[in-house]
């Protein structure tokens, strides 16, 4: 499914998605956990890559980082902007990352999931590039065979094993750090990585 197509879906469900997925309290305690010890570690401003209705960057502003928030579909920016005012949010898309300010810390948190697994690639070289020496990748996914395509609510969406992500971040430069998985008998298998741009 090309990222048009895909915008146009999150564009036709913006408000029901929001309303259902679109507040931090609807979030799980433990992404949370994981995503505000990550937070506290990036040196400098933090890209929500993929930000939504922006309850990701809202909620590390109220924890006093300095953060902007982008997406493609245009009523995510908008309903944003409008409940964040004091988040900066963009309209782009992920190929689009690496031509931004230089930045600390990047959260892709299920924002690859619906990327075709051939372009995965080239969009993680685009994190390294907008990432200063030092800074960090933090990202969130569904587990499985890798590059296997499943039903998802809003739009086709893929799977990503832990070995195979981690051996594409390795491609696009990144030092692969912790991993981390959760699973529970009503959801998908949930998996997270953080990747640092090396210093040198």
């Amino acid at each position: 499914m090309s990222e048009e197509s895909t915008t146009a879906a999150y564009s036709a469900r913006a408000d029901e998605y929001t309303r259902l997925l679109g507040s931090i309290e609807d979030t799980h305690a433990q992404d949370r956990e994981l995503i505000a010890a990550w937070a506290d570690t990036a040196p400098g401003l933090i890209v929500d890559a993929g930000c939504g209705p922006g309850h990701w960057a809202g909620w590390l502003h109220g924890r006093g980082q300095d953060v902007v928030g982008i997406d493609l579909v245009p009523e995510f920016v908008a309903v944003a902007r409008e409940r964040f005012p004091q988040v900066r949010f963009e309209r782009s898309s992920l190929a689009d990352v690496a031509t931004g300010e230089p930045a600390g810390g990047i959260l892709a948190w299920y924002s690859l999931i619906h990327t075709p697994p051939e372009d995965v690639l080239d969009i993680l070289v685009g994190f390294h590039t907008r990432l200063t020496p030092g800074g960090t990748a933090l990202l969130g996914f569904f587990e499985g065979p890798s590059r296997q395509q499943f039903h998802h609510a809003v739009a086709p969406a893929y799977y990503w094993s832990l070995e195979e992500l981690s051996a594409l971040l390795r491609e696009a430069g990144f030092a692969v750090g912790a991993t981390h998985r959760r699973t529970s008998a009503e959801h998908r298998p949930h998996a997270a990585i953080l990747a640092r741009r090396p210093a040198r």
